[in-house]
């Protein structure tokens, strides 16, 4: 799905969409056993200053989201799935008027509700802007498995965490996603996300 630049609303820093970006999905139903090493990835995001990309919808994206807004200098874009309303203006306006953080919708203000089909064009939104993705945990047949079919998708990498629950997704090509060691850690060879 292309929408044409001037097509989208938004609030914030445009320029963050000229940074490489990493989309972050997660299914809303996912094992609690992830948790640790998102937040891990989430730490790693913030230090790096790398931009992250999401809809921030299930409740482990939330959280990340949260985690990642405490970092002063961290990039955070935030596509909606319905318009942008005024109170997002007054909720987050330090980080906005910091030019770190963005917001975007494909949806005039009206619109505010998400419904299934808000979410799944936010969710092609999503997958179109970002040069790469994290997905720590997908539901077989659920909304982001669906996503992973699409033309947008194509051709991007997509890293995970290798535990066994991620079985399928590695199989569909989907990469072991391995921890920088920025805190000082002995760690594996590290992830790099994909800068276009």
């Amino acid at each position: 799905m292309r929408i044409a630049a001037e097509e989208l609303r938004t609030l914030g820093n445009t320029a963050l969409l000229q940074q490489g970006k990493t989309a972050f999905f997660c299914s809303r139903d996912y094992p609690t056993s992830i948790e640790y090493l998102t937040y891990v990835w989430a730490l790693e995001q913030r230090y790096e200053q790398a931009c992250v990309l999401s809809g921030f919808h299930s409740r482990l994206e939330q959280s990340v989201f949260r985690y990642l807004l405490q970092g002063p200098q961290q990039p955070i874009i935030y596509v909606l799935g319905r318009g942008i309303q005024q109170n997002v203006r007054m909720e987050y306006g330090p980080e906005i008027q910091a030019n770190r953080l963005l917001f975007v919708s494909p949806f005039e203000a009206s619109v505010r509700q998400i419904t299934d089909e808000t979410a799944e064009i936010r969710n092609l939104l999503i997958a179109d802007l970002a040069d790469d993705f994290f997905i720590p945990y997908l539901r077989p047949g659920g909304n982001i498995d669906r996503l992973l079919a699409q033309p947008a998708m194509r051709g991007k990498p997509i890293y995970t965490l290798n535990i066994p629950l991620n079985k399928r997704l590695l199989q569909r090509g989907a990469q072991p996603w391995r921890p920088l060691g920025a805190l000082g850690h002995h760690l594996p060879p590290p992830y790099r996300p994909t800068i276009r």
